[in-house]
C-alpha cells in the first residue's frame, strides 16, 4: 500500500505486492504464479499511436467476468449524462449556488453525486457532466466502475480513501485524483462527512497541457503526479459491482471483493496530485494573461487549443503587474465555465462566492467582478501583493453546458446573484479622466 511517483504521462509503471507476482519479458505467461490470472486493461484503442496508447496488464486473483448474476438496471436519479436537454424552466442566464448542504442520513459516495451541468454527447464520447457530491458514510460492499469515462474528483469538505482495483488513494482538500474510464473502486470517507466536485469526462483522457514559449519548467510536473502501489483484498463475501454505461446504471452481484490485483504494470492507471506542486506563471510587468496559464489537465477535442475540457485552478500567488486591471477582466467566451471554491476567497468575488459554491457563466454569455471588486481594483495602489488562502478552480469546456432539473431548481440557488453587477456605474463623461467621483 502506498503511492509512487508516476514518471510522466505515457510511461510504464510497474509495482507488486507478492515477490515475484509480475512477469518479467512476457505479459501473458501460458500460467502465471501465485494461480493469478492476466489481465489487460485497455484505455485506448489497440492501434493507437505509441503516444497515446494506454493499457494496463494487471494479474488478479480472479478475472472480472466472473459475477455471480446477470447486470440488471438500477437508478441513480440525481446523476444525469448528456445529451441532458429541456430537463427545466428556468432561462438562460449566469448563476451561482451556495453549497450543497451535508444531509443528516446515511449517504454513500455514488448516492451522493448530484449532477449540476452536462455538456456533449455521453454516446459519442465528447463533452463532460460537472458533478457536486456529499457523503456520510462507506460504500462497504458496493464497488463502481464507470464506462462512460474518467472522473476527476476534487475535494471540499473531508477527505475521501478510494480504493481501487490498481491500490488505494487518499486524497484530501488541495488534492484532487483522476480514475480511469473503467476503473472498478469503491471510496470510505476520511471524516465523518465529506463534499466536493467532480468532473465526468467523456472525451479524450487528462493530459498535461503543452507549455509552448513557457519552456521545461513551471507549471504542473509530470513528477508530482502519483500513482498508487499494488494492495489487495482476498475476501470471499457478497459484493455487488455498479456500472454506468450510456447514461444508464446496471448492477450485479459478485461472491468477492473485485479489488483483486496483486501486481500490475502499463500506463493506464489511476492518479493524484497535490495542487500546491503547481507552479503558476504570470505577468511580471503590465497586462493580464488569459486564465490558460493556470491550466493544470486538458483534455484535447480533436480541434487543435480548443479543449473538451480543461481543469484550471486559481492558486494563492503574487500579483506584481504595473498599470494593469489585475482580478479577470470582463469577457465574454466560447467555452463555458463552470467554477468550484475549495477554500478562501476569489479574488473577483470577494462576497457570495463561498467555499463549496458554484458559480456557471455559458458560452458568450458577460461576467467578470462584482461591483465591488472592480472598485476595489480599480483605486488600490499597486504594489506586489501576494493572494494568501485560496483555491478556486474551473472545469472549462468548449461545449456549452446544459443545466439540470437538480441545479436549476435547488434551494441553494442564488437568485439574485446577477445583483452583484447592479452597482456598477457609468463613468463616461467625455473626458479622458473619465467620472471617478
Amino acid at each position: 500500500m502506498g503511492l509512487s511517483y508516476m514518471p510522466g504521462f505515457g510511461n510504464d509503471f510497474e509495482t507488486e505486492t507478492l515477490p515475484g507476482s509480475l512477469p518479467q519479458g512476457r505479459n501473458s505467461p501460458q500460467r502465471p504464479v501465485y494461480g493469478l490470472y492476466a489481465e489487460q486493461f485497455s484505455g485506448s484503442p489497440f492501434t493507437a499511436p505509441r503516444g497515446i496508447n494506454e493499457r494496463s496488464w494487471l494479474y488478479r486473483i480472479r478475472p472480472s467476468v466472473k459475477h455471480t448474476g446477470r447486470f440488471r438496471s438500477t437508478e441513480y436519479p440525481f446523476w444525469k449524462s448528456a445529451p441532458n436537454i429541456g430537463d427545466h424552466e428556468l432561462p438562460l442566464g449566469q448563476l451561482r449556488w451556495n453549497p450543497v448542504p451535508i444531509p443528516n442520513e446515511r449517504i454513500d459516495f455514488l448516492s451522493g453525486i448530484r449532477t449540476m451541468t452536462t455538456a456533449g454527447d455521453v454516446f459519442t464520447q465528447a463533452g463532460m457532466a460537472a458533478h457536486v457530491y456529499v457523503a456520510t458514510s462507506n460504500m462497504t460492499n458496493d464497488h463502481f466502475f464507470n464506462a462512460d469515462g474518467e472522473m476527476l474528483v476534487v475535494p471540499q469538505l473531508g477527505g475521501l480513501r478510494l480504493l481501487t482495483e490498481m491500490g488505494i488513494i487518499e486524497i484530501r482538500p488541495g488534492e484532487i485524483a483522476v480514475l480511469p474510464r473503467g476503473l472498478v473502486f469503491r471510496v470510505e470517507l476520511m471524516e465523518d462527512h465529506a463534499r466536493g466536485y467532480i468532473c465526468e469526462n467523456y472525451g479524450a483522457k487528462f493530459t498535461l497541457p503543452d507549455r509552448g514559449p513557457i519552456g521545461a519548467n513551471c507549471l504542473a510536473n509530470p513528477r508530482d503526479f502519483k500513482t498508487p502501489c499494488a494492495w489487495f483484498e482476498d475476501r470471499d463475501e457478497p459484493c455487488r459491482l455498479i456500472a454506468k454505461w450510456c447514461g444508464k446504471f446496471f448492477a450485479t452481484e459478485i461472491d468477492h471483493s473485485p479489488l483483486d490485483v496483486v501486481a500490475w504494470h502499463g500506463n493506464y492507471a489511476p492518479y493524484k496530485y497535490d495542487l500546491s506542486t503547481y507552479s503558476p506563471v504570470g505577468s511580471i510587468l503590465f497586462d493580464h494573461p488569459d486564465p490558460s496559464i493556470f491550466t493544470v489537465l486538458t483534455a484535447p477535442s480533436g480541434e487543435e487549443g480548443t479543449a473538451n475540457v480543461d481543469f484550471v485552478i486559481f492558486p494563492p500567488r503574487w500579483q506584481v503587474a504595473e498599470n494593469t486591471f489585475r482580478p479577470p477582466w470582463y469577457h465574454r467566451n466560447i467555452m463555458s465555465e463552470f467554477m468550484g471554491l475549495i477554500e478562501g476567497k476569489y479574488d473577483a468575488k470577494e462576497e457570495g462566492f463561498v467555499p463549496g459554491g458554484i458559480s456557471l457563466h455559458n458560452m458568450m454569455l458577460a461576467h467578470g467582478p462584482d461591483a465591488d471588486g472592480y472598485e476595489k481594483a480599480s483605486r488600490t495602489e499597486l504594489k506586489p501583493m501576494k493572494l494568501e488562502s485560496t483555491m478556486a478552480f474551473m472545469f472549462e469546456t468548449r461545449y456549452p453546458q446544459m443545466l439540470t432539473r437538480f441545479a436549476a431548481e435547488s434551494e441553494v440557488r442564488q437568485d439574485n446573484y446577477i445583483d452583484c453587477w447592479s452597482g456598477l456605474k457609468k463613468r463616461f463623461n467625455g473626458t479622458p479622466e473619465g467620472d471617478w467621483s
